[in-house]
Formats: C-alpha cells, structure tokens, sequence
C-alpha cells in the first residue's frame, strides 16, 4: 500500500449554490425580489427617470436666465409628477434629487434649494395625489399649502442671503395694493398691521391657488395625450373648457 492510499480522503467541493457568491452581497435587496417584467423595464425606468429630471431641472435653468413670463414656470413640477405616474414614488424622489443635484452644479446650491422647496417636493406630491386618483380640490389644496411654505422658505433663504429682511418689502407691496382698495372704496380709515398681515398671507395662498389650477389643467392636457391621465376635472371645467378627454 502506498502512502496516498493511507491519506484520509479530501471532502469534495458541494457544487451546489447554496451559499451566496460574493457579488451577491452587493445586489439589492429590491432588484432580486423584482419580477421579471421590471427587471426588464429597469433601463427604460432609469434612463426615463434622468431625462424628466433633467428637462424639470432645464426648465428652470431657461426660465431663471431667459424669463418668459408663467409660461414655463407652469411646467416646473410635472416632469417629476410624471417620473411618478409612470414608475412610482421611489423614481419620482430621485428625480427630484437628481434635479436638485443637476443645479447645484449648473447655478450653486442656493438656487438648486429654491427649485426643490417647493417644485421638487410638489412634484412628488401631485404625482402621488393623481397616482391615487384623488379629487382636484384636494390636490389643489396640498400643492397650496406646499406652495406657501415654499414662498416663507424662499424669503426666508434671501433674507438670510442678503442680510436684509424681503418680508418687509412684502409688507410694502401689500401695503400700497390695501390703501388703494380703502381709497377705491372711499374708506377714511388706514388699515392696521394686522389687516395688513393677513392681507399678505391672504395674497400668497391665492396665487398659489391660481398656480396648482393652471398646473392641473396643463397636465390634463398633457398627460391625457401621454398615457397617463390624471384624475378628471371638475364637470364644470370639462364644460368651460369644452374638452371630454
């Protein structure tokens, strides 16, 4: 007997894979319990996800050095309402990362802030209100509310910025557009700090208002021609706008 045949024999390898290879330590959680189908529609998801995140941010890059009036400034959240319609919350937050990310090269960080409070985060918002079919008042309603915030949060950041309070100019504006009202109205009486704060709060939540219904109806429109319809309008916008989508 030679010495190789006393040597003990080595176990042989278990070719079978049940412990991960190392790669798979890295894999996704999400990517490997994903169905086939959106395994294969990942490329287009993110490849659709950059571009609308690109063409929200190049919107308002255009509209902040070549100004066109409302026109673009109606578009600013619907590609990002859009990333959500078509692939979901998860795509829709990171486009408006992406975006936010995109401008904080292209025009500085306090610049790529005022576009994600609020146009990022409304966005989302719409996205996830027409995803679940909800009615128009009440997608108006939050989009008005984010879009408050979002003018206390810009005059918040450029007062910060400048060194002088912008609330004050506010005050202002509104203060000549009140004594011209009492003056229309032949009214003797000034109106007080307090009139005059509410009057201001009143004016910011009613063009904002204004701006969450002219975005819906943008959207009607345009998603309805894309695939992706958003909830109904109101009968009585269908009727004053002549259009049965």
């Amino acid at each position: 007997m030679s010495i190789l045949d006393s040597l003990p024999d080595q176990p042989e390898e278990d070719p079978s894979p049940e412990s991960p290879t190392p790669h798979n330590h890295w894999l996704d959680k999400e990517q490997q319990l994903m169905p086939p189908q959106l395994k294969a529609d990942a490329p287009l998801r993110m490849v659709e996800t950059a571009f609308l995140a690109s063409t929200a941010s190049l919107i308002w890059f255009i509209n902040f050095y070549f100004p066109l009036g409302p026109v673009l400034r109606i578009f600013f959240p619907v590609p990002i309402a859009l990333v959500y319609l078509r692939w979901g919350k998860r795509a829709a937050w990171m486009a408006a990362l992406t975006s936010g990310l995109l401008l904080t090269v292209l025009m500085g960080p306090a610049r790529s802030l005022l576009f994600v409070m609020p146009y990022g985060f409304m966005g989302v918002l719409l996205g996830a209100t027409w995803y679940r079919r909800v009615p128009w008042i009440v997608s108006i309603t939050l989009g008005t509310l984010l879009g408050t915030l979002g003018v206390f949060f810009r005059l918040w950041l450029l007062s910060v910025l400048s060194g002088e309070d912008l609330w004050i100019y506010v005050i202002t504006q509104v203060t000549e557009f009140i004594e011209w009202v009492f003056f229309s109205l032949s009214l003797l009486a000034s109106p007080s700090v307090f009139l005059i704060q509410v009057g201001a709060i009143a004016l910011i939540v009613l063009n904002n208002f204004i701006y969450l219904f002219v975005v819906h109806l943008a959207a009607w429109f345009l998603f309805d021609r894309l695939g992706n319809p958003i909830p109904r309008a109101p009968r009585w916008v269908e009727v004053l706008m002549d259009y049965e989508g």
